[in-house]
């Protein structure tokens, strides 16, 4: 993998580059598409190209059981996330979902199947997707988390990065409660969907990793909790940066497994203390098993969201300013924005797709929620440049979709909701790399944010 930066901000560490890997180039900053089990939920890999996405992150925890079968595939850009090679991620009766045998939901009417078992049959003859579109091999560049997240949710219960009041007095999961417990060796844990017991330490998630064969690797880490004390932030630290040094040399004996380079970015812990921020991604720069070290830094943590900007401010000036930045679990614009300016290059979250099922509509003068809109024929967003937008669907028109009991057209609601919201997050990195690029990224910003903290 190279990193190429091609401008860098006159704070000198927000940045424009390009990363180069064996399935593409990522033009940084940029947003990576969340398909947590090797596709993105209701938009196919047609509909990713076609909205300017440029990689996709996916879950090595939960795409563990199927990482030999990814592998026998080429890796996760050439395989198809068939329907009978991994649970189906929803609560719904199977059969009341349908299946689409036409592209997308824009093609031919879907089936819906009269029971589970006639469902499964049609999605193994058209080879489809769990969730009905065609499971087509996304073929681009990809990245894999290592499963350290879903260890902190199991173990504390708790959420990732917060709002800046509404858990400011979280406290842990009771340790008897826990489905997660974590030891030197890695993390043993009650697996949430068989109640199976299972472990992954960091020699596990990088054979897991390697298997599944993305272009981009998380090391192991453990992630601690806003109701987690500084003494317990420094023990878990350390043992990240332990097993971190592990997943490195582990991670050597793969990385060239499936006939291209796998590469590894550390992941920085150290909550929201600045000393443990600094330490951490000093001892991460300069980390090496046999003369190798990362290929790259990813920035993870639990912390207030006003504290966003100071924590990347410190990691980043400490770490080497040729290796790239991950910015984990995180889309909201001014998140983006002021990640963009204190130098991470790229950046995922679930949430564009998660709220769009919800009802929340991302646009220029602020989300709104279609609760609201009945009955309404007004557009979107009319700045927007979405495959939705362009076809000319309405707020009322996609409300009445969405609030309806009939399967395929809450189907089709999802499938058009999804592609606005993640290009909306898509074109905003877009637009970030032309101004720094153009230099007006300050004015930019101020502007974007004026509109779109506002009321739509």
């Amino acid at each position: 993998m190279e990193f190429v930066i091609e401008k860098v901000l006159p704070n000198g560490l927000g940045r424009v580059g390009v990363i180069k890997t064996a399935h593409g180039e990522i033009k940084t900053p940029a947003f990576m598409a969340v398909g947590t089990r090797g596709y993105v939920r209701f938009i196919s890999a047609d509909d990713l190209h076609e909205l300017g996405a440029q990689a996709m992150l996916s879950n090595g925890y939960h795409l563990r059981r199927q990482a030999a079968k990814i592998a026998k595939a080429g890796g996760l850009a050439e395989w198809k996330p068939l329907s009978f090679d991994q649970p189906f991620p929803f609560t719904e009766p199977a059969a009341s979902r349908p299946v689409v045998t036409g592209e997308t939901c824009f093609g031919r009417s879907p089936l819906v199947a009269k029971s589970s078992l006639e469902r499964e049959s049609l999605l193994k003859a058209h080879e489809l997707r769990p969730d009905g579109l065609p499971a087509k091999s996304w073929q681009g560049p990809t990245l894999t988390d290592s499963g350290g997240f879903q260890v902190m949710s199991l173990g504390s219960g708790l959420g990732k990065v917060v709002s800046m009041e509404k858990e400011r007095h979280v406290t842990n999961t009771a340790h008897k409660e826990r489905l997660a417990h974590v030891s030197e060796d890695g993390v043993s844990f009650t697996d949430p969907f068989d109640g199976e017991p299972d472990f992954i330490g960091p020699e596990e998630s990088m054979q897991i990793q390697c298997q599944i064969g993305a272009d981009i690797h998380m090391a192991f880490d453990e992630l601690t909790s806003l109701a987690d004390t500084y003494e317990y932030n420094i023990e878990a630290m350390q043992r990240t940066e332990r097993w971190a040094e592990r997943s490195l040399r582990e991670h050597l004996k793969h990385r060239d497994g499936l006939g291209y380079r796998q590469n590894l970015y550390g992941i920085l812990q150290g909550g929201r203390w600045e000393d443990l921020r600094r330490q951490t991604a000093q001892n991460l720069a300069k980390m090496r098993v046999d003369g190798a070290g990362f290929d790259g830094f990813g920035l993870g943590g639990a912390f207030l969201k006003e504290d966003l900007g100071e924590i990347l401010r410190w990691c980043n000036e400490e770490l080497p300013i040729e290796k790239p930045r991950h910015l984990l679990g995180l889309s909201h614009p001014d998140d983006i924005l002021i990640g963009a300016e204190m130098g991470a290059d790229t950046f995922d979250c679930v949430a564009p797709m998660r709220e769009a099922r919800h009802g929340k509509i991302y646009t220029r003068n602020g989300n709104i929620n279609l609760r609201k809109f009945a009955d309404t024929g007004e557009t979107l967003d009319q700045s927007c440049d979405c495959t939705t937008c362009k076809a000319g669907w309405t707020r009322g028109s996609l409300r009445a979709m969405w609030r309806s009991g009939d399967a395929e057209k809450k189907a089709k609601y999802y499938n058009l909701a999804s592609i606005h919201n993640l290009r909306f997050i898509v074109r905003l990195t877009e637009e970030i790399r032309k101004a720094m690029l153009g230099d007006y990224f300050d004015e930019y910003r101020r502007e974007f944010l004026a509109k779109y903290y506002t009321e739509a």
